[in-house]
């Protein structure tokens, strides 16, 4: 299962590095967030939506398990 910021990253060929720098966070964290091992801070949540032009939402983000996406 995939929870929803790491489908849409795979699905958008970026890297766990572009994405960690781009909403300021670093790679083990948002690693620990997509393998549901940590939660987004709300602040977090906010920069990654942004990051990934709202195709995932801050709830998504705040409560992966509710979106989790079979691949």
């Amino acid at each position: 299962m995939f929870n929803p910021v790491k489908a849409v990253r795979i699905q958008r060929g970026e890297t766990l590095a572009t994405v960690a720098a781009s909403v300021q966070t670093d790679v083990g964290n948002l690693s620990r967030i997509e393998n549901c091992k940590q939660k987004a801070s709300p602040e977090l949540a906010e920069r990654l939506a942004r990051h990934f032009g709202y195709a995932v939402t801050e709830i998504q983000i705040l409560y992966p398990e509710r979106f989790a996406q079979g691949v």
